[in-house]
């Protein structure tokens, strides 16, 4: 089980309405679905992901979160969820604004590009990290906005959006008290749970 799984399991509401932006094999909600019996649908846009997705029993909509989430009516979840998706998306501040239009809270983790390896990395080999971190060359990544910690927390108050709560990981137990007292430097990982 991904941390982040358990990490955002404890904020999910039993028995709640569960959204899952750029649900990817659908796994995230099959474990909600279990561990909180939530009643969960994914939106994907990879066919071969959302044919993974539906073999586990998952709802999946075909739709590009770029695009909007018309099909959703207001405050129709209680929690809308989007996990290592928003440093994939073209449009992330629209994407903040409708999740939390059609749910009352949402949650939403990403890779810290401003991590301390990443950093080392541009400083001392001059070129973009390749790692289990961060496991794509700059030609490939499916990453087309390099957000950190400090960028996605001004993000939300320009866009006056509440942070609710906020964990941090990183790949090391050991930097634990770093990760927390210095989380843009080293976090590898942030998770945060945000409303209007």
């Amino acid at each position: 089980m991904k941390y982040e799984h358990s990490a955002i399991e404890q904020w999910i509401t039993p028995g709640s309405r569960v959204l899952d932006l750029g649900c990817g094999d659908g796994s995230l909600l099959a474990f909600l679905e279990q561990s909180r019996a939530v009643h969960g649908c994914g939106v994907e846009i990879d066919t071969a992901l959302i044919s993974n997705a539906i073999a586990k029993g998952i709802n999946v909509l075909e739709k590009n979160i770029d695009e909007g989430l018309d099909v959703f009516g207001d405050n129709s979840f209680d929690t809308v969820v989007m996990t290592q998706t928003l440093q994939a998306i073209r449009y992330p501040d629209r994407a903040l604004i409708e999740m939390l239009r059609v749910g009352r809270e949402g949650i939403v983790t990403f890779p810290n590009f401003a991590h301390w390896r990443c950093r080392w990395h541009l400083n001392f080999r001059g070129r973009m990290p390749v790692s289990e971190f961060m496991p794509y060359s700059w030609y490939d990544t499916p990453n087309i906005h390099f957000c950190t910690v400090k960028d996605f927390e001004d993000l939300c108050a320009t866009l006056s959006i509440r942070i609710l709560d906020k964990e941090y990981s990183s790949e090391h137990n050991s930097f634990e008290p770093l990760v927390r007292g210095m989380p843009n430097l080293f976090a590898s990982h942030a998770i945060y749970r945000i409303s209007l």
